[in-house]
């Protein structure tokens, strides 16, 4: 008979029955009981959108700084205090005052499914007001994974007002850091922009799919702790410790996030990545990270899968008016603020650091300067380098994220050919294409169709303040019954006498949207000599313009201005369309919304001064054209910020900047006009990534001594027409790494050039396509005519040599509006004529030589003024540069002036070596250095009061070209009797 070790039959009996015992207790109370208490708390305020914890209330209010506690969405307030080490017992026993917003379950909370960013924004942001005013001291805010988000766009809401200091834990703010697999940001951003359009905007995410999702985030670490649970499950003294995080990992701790929420999310955060570009919204306030100017502790997790170390560093470069610095810990997303190394390093941290801000201790030594070197990526499988793109929202589905992504690498990786520019221009091309005469399409339309689409996107900002789809076309609606009211109907050309506005931009959209015909006046122009010309009897004017356009006589209509409009002119011709009650106007049986087809008129440009004052019509389809052109060609999407600097009555502004943007649903900033002490706070508040000019108009910025453009501005592009050659150098060293995108598009006829590539300066680059296609057809610039061949054909210019730019017109001429020429190239063709030269170089790229009214000719041939002032501007020394022809003496001569930047001086051999690029008769005779070159109001330099001097003065700074030995000269008296006799002295 065997015996029984009975050691050996009792131990695993006994562990059969512990193991019995705590798995039922486990089975009936979700875990097992640990016996711990929570930290105690009151809930002193209860809102709509949160509870405010105070913790410890035994603690007199205001004694001990406080510490606002931020949780992120999905996981509920009590991840702060999990355990007897959680963060309000340390802080407490540190000498703080902890307090935790408790955003509750959408689940629960009424309308909790409605609530989006901004509502959680707002909540922290009135929490703070709530700590301030019971504890009369400054808060400092601290926040985890979304919540530390949460706490740096709540102190950029409220200019970091009553605020201490910022801390957050693995809080994600640049979204574009470590793509997976190689992908580019806007692929990413399109499959973003689809699910908040298409499936958050109707689905949310239940608090069982949060729990999954952070559980596939490591599934195999997920499964083995599950594994030994079940094995240590006869041991309790051994579970204890880690009984309380386990069951918040399990299932306590996560909670619902609402569609609206994660819609917004992947809109500002990855869309536009806004967190470090700005122009974050927040209700129709835009705010920026650049505002915050407090202290920032951000704690980085080596091994942080959701929040990437590169993305949790981006609040370095989100926030240069900030003091910013770091503690780095070598844990996971979840380990920095619940376990071990949370209880005894980020806990103390924190406790150390108010200290030290509060002047009560020394600065921590695990805290040090956040560098702008991101370093090294923490390594990680590509499901966690996703996450980084996606932050909060991945934190719920990034398992099921990185099996997609895994599975759609293959199919990428064969496609990648199809960038995600090409297949944002597309349908734009597309769109073009299917334009004909009678297509109903208009500046009204393309609005109202962003109206439908998206009614709560953001279409434009003004004075930091956000207008809505919906509410721009609410405002233009309104507009329209006010024009109605005073008599104007389709077709009526109505003068618009306006600032850059968002009055003005309205007035334009609701007179496209009725049908009529807006024609743009710079103000300051001579307006009886404008209203003659165009033969306009109503003007639409702001407050600004008011006397001005109330003294010509004819009806004036006033809109904007805002609360203070100040409106002094009383004259009967003056009618003041705020005053106008767009419920009662009776909308007439004619009224047909956005009726603006393809080919009719669209806008009336003036342009020019005195007797060279002309009108530029702009129809539908070439107003479109633009549109489109420019979105194509600059790329714009929903990401993007064009901030319009270019005046809405020129058209870099109306055609480009404006029409580029609605073109591409981008948003449009408008600023108060060119003011340098602005320019660089619009740019980050904005977060304006496309800045749009006309001619000099960034001379102003670069200019100014307060302009200080960090490296880490927002701006990818410069779009417009006109800049000179050194402003251009000038601009792209100033605002590295963006480019400039020149654009040429002509009144007449189709064309569009645009040099997308920003490499060659100056350049105007190549058709866009969906364009116009255009040649260069061989010009006499002298006699003003058409070099033709034998067969009596005109000829097409060779490689570099100058010609007439012309557009090939539709095969009916439906577009041309009468100004098409046939049988030019080809028996039967049919081609419009631009007013420029041009030559095309070998790369096929076009460059402006001059318009063939400005040629200068000379006894020796046409000397065009546009590659004279292209070599002259790339003189470092030069500000500005013209040329113009002088007569002297019976004879033309070829005049070069250029302005100097401030304490340069100019040498006759710099001169001598820039224009010898030139053939020898195409330089200019004089080249002379003047006090100041005249623009006009959209900063277009002007050689018209130069020309009327006539001949410069001999002098030092007046330089005399000598054919025989190809040099300029100082030009002395001597020399000038010599090389240019007047009749007189001839």
């Amino acid at each position: 008979m065997v015996s029984l070790d009975p050691d050996k039959v009792m131990g695993p009996l006994q562990r059969l029955i512990a193991t019995a015992q705590n798995g039922l207790e486990v089975m009936r109370l979700g875990g097992l009981d640990t016996g711990e208490v929570a930290s105690p708390f009151d809930v002193v305020e209860r809102k709509r959108m949160y509870k405010l914890r105070h913790y410890h209330p035994e603690t007199e209010v205001g004694t001990l700084p406080p510490v606002l506690l931020v949780p992120p969405l999905m996981v509920s307030a009590d991840v702060y205090d999990v355990t007897s080490d959680g963060a309000v017992g340390i802080l407490h026993r540190a000498g703080l005052d902890p307090w935790v917003v408790d955003f509750g379950s959408p689940a629960t909370e009424e309308g909790g499914w409605e609530r989006d960013l901004a509502d959680h924004i707002v909540a922290v942001s009135d929490a703070i007001d709530d700590i301030h005013r019971r504890t009369k001291r400054d808060v400092h805010i601290a926040g985890y994974s979304q919540g530390g988000m949460f706490t740096y766009q709540a102190a950029a809401f409220r200019k970091c007002e009553n605020i201490a200091s910022i801390m957050t834990f693995g809080s994600p703010v640049d979204a574009a850091a470590n793509m997976p697999l190689g992908v580019p940001v806007e692929f990413a951003t399109k499959g973003a922009e689809f699910l908040a359009d298409h499936v958050f905007n109707r689905l949310s995410i239940s608090d069982t799919m949060v729990k999954t999702g952070f559980q596939l985030l490591d599934p195999i670490k997920t499964v083995k702790s599950r594994i030994d649970f079940v094995r240590q499950l006869h041991d309790r003294e051994a579970l204890l410790p880690r009984e309380q995080q386990r069951r918040f990992l399990s299932n306590e701790g996560w909670v619902p996030y609402s569609g609206p929420a994660i819609a917004d999310l992947l809109k500002q955060f990855v869309v536009g990545n806004r967190m470090m570009s700005g122009g974050f919204v927040v209700r129709d306030q835009v705010i920026s990270l650049a505002d915050l100017t407090i202290p920032i502790l951000s704690f980085v997790g080596e091994v942080d899968d959701i929040g990437q170390p590169a993305a949790v560093r981006g609040i370095r470069r989100a926030a240069p008016n900030a003091e910013v610095f770091e503690a780095d810990i070598r844990a996971g997303h979840f380990g920095l603020v619940v376990g071990t190394k949370a209880a005894t390093i980020t806990w103390p941290a924190v406790a150390d650091w108010v200290q030290w801000r509060e002047d009560l201790g020394p600065r921590p030594e695990l805290i040090y300067e956040m560098s702008y070197d991101e370093g090294a990526s923490s390594p990680g499988s590509a499901g966690s380098k996703f996450a980084a793109t996606a932050t909060s929202v991945v934190e719920v589905t990034a398992g099921i994220g990185r099996e997609i992504a895994n599975i759609a690498q293959g199919a990428f990786r064969g496609t990648i050919g199809m960038s995600s520019e090409a297949a944002r221009a597309l349908p734009r091309l597309a769109r073009l294409g299917q334009i004909q005469p009678h297509t109903q399409i208009s500046f009204g339309s393309l609005l109202a169709e962003q109206g439908r689409r998206a009614p709560l996107g953001e279409c434009f900002l003004f004075d930091d303040r956000v207008h809505t789809n919906a509410a721009v076309n609410t405002r233009i609606d309104n507009v329209v019954r006010g024009l109605i009211s005073v008599g104007v109907r389709p077709s009526a050309q109505i003068g618009v006498l306006m600032e850059t506005r968002p009055s003005a931009l309205v007035t334009i959209a609701a007179l496209s949207r009725l049908g009529a015909v807006a024609v743009l006046l710079p103000p300051g122009t001579d307006l009886p000599t404008a209203i003659e010309l165009s033969g306009i009897d109503t003007l639409v004017t702001d407050p600004n313009n008011l006397k001005s356009a109330a003294a010509t006589g004819i009806k004036v209509l006033v809109l904007g201005g805002g609360e203070h409009r100040g409106l002094d002119v009383e004259v009967e011709t003056v009618i003041d369309l705020e005053q106008i009650d767009p419920g009662a106007v009776r909308i007439p049986a004619w009224y047909k919304p956005n009726p603006g087809l393809a080919r009719e008129l669209a806008f009336i440009l003036v342009a020019g001064v005195g007797d060279r004052m002309e009108l530029k019509p702009v129809t539908n389809h070439r107003w479109a054209l633009s549109a489109f052109g420019t979105a194509t060609s600059a790329n714009l999407g929903r990401q993007d910020t064009v901030y319009c600097l270019a005046p809405l009555h020129h058209s870099s502004g109306l055609l480009v900047s404006v029409g580029g943007a609605v073109a591409g649903g981008s948003r449009i900033a408008l600023g108060r006009g060119l003011d340098p002490d602005k320019f660089v706070e619009e740019i980050h508040r904005y977060g304006v990534t496309v800045v749009t000019y006309t001619w000099t108009m960034m001379r102003e910025i670069l200019a100014a001594e307060s302009l200080a453009i960090g490296r880490d501005h927002p701006i990818r592009l410069f779009i417009g027409s006109g800049m000179p050659v050194g402003l251009w150098y000038e601009t792209t060293e100033r605002f590295k790494p963006a480019r400039v995108l020149e654009f040429y598009a002509s009144i007449e006829g189709d064309v569009v050039l645009a040099n997308v590539s920003g490499i060659k300066a100056g350049c105007k680059g190549r058709p866009v396509p969906g364009t116009a296609h255009v040649e260069l057809a061989a010009y006499d610039a002298v006699a003003g005519k058409f070099i033709e061949q034998d067969d009596g054909f005109v000829r097409r210019c060779e490689t570099d040599e100058v010609g007439l730019l012309m557009s090939k017109a539709a095969t009916d001429g439906a577009f041309a509006g009468g100004a098409a020429m046939r049988g030019v190239f080809d028996r039967g063709d049919a081609w419009i004529p631009t007013e420029n030269l041009f030559r095309r170089d070998a790369d096929g790229d076009y460059w402006l030589v001059d318009n063939k009214k400005t040629v200068v000719k000379t006894a020796r041939g046409p000397v065009f003024t546009q590659p004279i002032i292209d070599l002259l501007d790339s003189i470092p020394e030069v500000d500005l540069a013209v040329a113009y022809g002088v007569e002297v003496g019976g004879r033309t001569l070829a005049v070069a002036a250029v302005t100097l930047h401030k304490g340069a001086e100019l040498e006759a051999d710099t001169v001598t070596s820039a224009i010898r690029e030139l053939a020898p008769a195409d330089r200019p005779d004089l080249v002379h250095v003047v006090d100041e070159i005249a623009l006009s109001s959209t900063y277009r330099p002007s050689n018209r009061a130069l020309a009327a001097r006539g001949m410069p003065a001999p002098g030092p700074t007046t330089w005399a070209y000598e054919p025989h030995d190809g040099a300029y000269k100082e030009l002395t008296a001597e020399v000038a009797a010599m090389l240019f006799p007047t009749e007189s002295t001839g």
